[in-house]
């Protein structure tokens, strides 16, 4: 690609950039923004610097992208293809964030542009490719005609020329439709170039001039220069010497005019061959010399703009770099703060929570405390109910057992008794008085009847059972077969009298009480040699 190539390119870029951004410095023609970028770089840089900073500062994060496409656009311009590419790979990122296609589809298109000049042609045209779908999927007629010629003039570089022809005079097409003269004037400008690669000169200049003519009405003088320039270099090629003279002179002339170093250099290189092809060497050397003074000039002051530039660069990167320092520290400090703001927090609340966790514990032990001396004065009240009433049972168990042995005494006595009556009265009835003979064996009969039954027996029964509680009920419970005497003889046996009491209370005779005492112990199933008493004893 031409210079030429690589300053249009970048003019059209930096104009969306900045133009679309009504706070930045207004930079309002083509023309100037053209002639800042090609001559005073290291301005554009500072330019940019200026931008990007006040982007940052703002956390505008569109124009930090726009700044950094820029900064990569001017490291092509001043052949820094590494640097450019890492530029154009971070606004890549943050248009990727911001979602912002067009932005986007630009970027490729340059980074396309770029590994042109970097002969990865491969890489060059997924990026174009990339960069035509997305003008194309948003409507954009003068990106998706802008990189249409770009991808034309990659197979220009590839000599494929057919292809060529078929992208640019697509991209002219577009061009025409929406009235972009000066994407129309590059279309045509390009053209020339592959006519004149292809030696086909009339169709070259045909393409040129057209050109010259569309720079005219645009008022873009730098294309104007570049597209005469090579007008002369058609005539020169075609040995049309005096016409090359003279159009390579108004590119000089034009060139001087507007301070293009470069091109001044470049034209005067061309003169100084076309006066050797004439064979005028006095003029052939004049111009052979200007042309190398001006290169010397033109690499003098490129040295010094490319330090200015580098310079303007590094002061960017530096103070990005600071800038992003202090974002980063007044962020951690932020961060910090509400750190501390939230610890502080967790602390009010954590003491909160604990203080008043604290008080319901302390209310609780109070509340439990409380409850267990409550319940331990009811459990005394309640010890003492219990020692109190198993005192009043004690009691009135001695008053049963003394009442029971009071009972089983008079039992005796009066068992003892009325066998004595009996006796006395049998010893009666058996004297020689008739008379009294039947009313005697009356009483002894009433006396037989008596002597184990009434009053004494009841309360003596009643008063075994307080004695000894359920007793009777167990018993009859696990041995279902006992009578009334067997339940008599039982209560006799339990409370531990003695064979000649029992056999006096019951009115039986010793045998009779070793009869009935067999008979309980087979009702009791005891084993042969078991104590019967023991045994009544022993149940509770």
């Amino acid at each position: 690609m031409r210079i030429s190539d690589k300053i249009i390119l970048f003019l059209l870029f930096f104009i969306q950039l900045f133009l679309c951004h009504p706070g930045t410095a207004q930079v309002e023609s083509f023309k100037d923004i053209r002639g800042l970028s090609q001559n005073h770089p290291d301005s554009a840089i500072m330019l940019v610097k200026k931008r990007y900073a006040k982007a940052v500062t703002d956390k505008d994060l569109l124009l930090q992208a726009n700044c950094l496409q820029a900064i990569g656009w001017l490291c092509v311009n001043q052949g820094h293809y590494g640097q450019a590419q890492d530029y154009y790979f971070q606004a890549d990122r943050i248009y990727t964030q911001l979602n912002s296609k067009q932005h986007l589809a630009s970027n490729w298109s340059d980074i396309g542009e770029l590994n042109i000049f970097n002969k990865q042609h491969d890489v060059a045209k997924v990026y174009f490719n990339k960069a035509l779908h997305s003008f194309r999927t948003e409507g954009d007629k003068n990106g998706e005609a802008g990189t249409l010629g770009n991808i034309g003039h990659l197979f220009e570089k590839e000599a494929n020329y057919d292809s060529a022809f078929v992208y640019q005079n697509l991209a002219l097409s577009i061009y025409s439709s929406v009235g972009n003269k000066n994407g129309e004037a590059k279309i045509h400008e390009n053209l020339g170039s592959i006519y004149e690669d292809l030696a086909r000169y009339d169709s070259a200049f045909l393409h040129f001039e057209k050109a010259s003519t569309l720079y005219t009405e645009t008022k873009d003088n730098y294309g104007k220069i570049v597209v005469i320039n090579n007008m002369g270099d058609i005539f020169r090629k075609t040995n049309k010497y005096p016409e090359s003279i003279k159009l390579t002179q108004l590119a000089y002339q034009m060139a001087e005019n507007l301070g293009d170093v470069y091109q001044m250099a470049a034209t005067t290189k061309d003169l100084s061959r076309t006066y050797a092809l004439r064979e005028q060497m006095d003029s052939a050397y004049f111009y052979a010399e200007k042309s190398r003074k001006l290169v010397l000039e033109l690499y003098s002051v490129d040295g010094a703009r490319h330090t200015a530039f580098f310079q303007a660069l590094y002061d960017m990167n530096q103070k990005a770099e600071e800038i992003e320092k202090l974002q980063v520290t007044k962020r951690i400090n932020l961060i910090m703060l509400w750190g501390t703001i939230v610890v502080l927090i967790l602390l009010i609340v954590l003491s909160y929570v604990l203080h008043s966790r604290q008080k319901i514990k302390i209310k609780n032990q109070i509340t439990e405390s409380r409850k267990q001396e409550a319940e331990r004065e009811l459990t005394e009240v309640a010890l003492k109910n219990q020692l109190l009433e198993d005192k009043q049972l004690k009691q009135e168990l001695s008053l049963k057992q003394k009442e029971l042995t009071s009972h089983t005494l008079n039992l005796i006595r009066n068992n003892q008794f009325l066998e004595e009556l009996r006796d006395e009265l049998k010893g009666m009835v058996k004297d020689e008085r008739r008379d009294q003979k039947r009313q005697m064996q009356k009483l002894v009969l009433q006396i037989n009847e008596n002597i184990t039954q009434g009053i004494h027996w009841k309360e003596f029964m009643g008063t075994f059972e307080k004695v000894h509680h359920s007793f009777f009920e167990k018993l009859i419970q696990r041995f279902p077969d006992l009578t009334a005497a067997d339940m008599r003889l039982i209560a006799l046996l339990k409370i531990n009298l003695n064979n000649i009491d029992i056999a006096v209370l019951l009115g039986i005779s010793q045998d009779s009480l070793r009869v009935a005492r067999h008979r309980l112990r087979k009702k009791l199933r005891l084993e042969q040699g078991e104590d019967l008493t023991g045994y009544l004893v022993g149940i509770s």
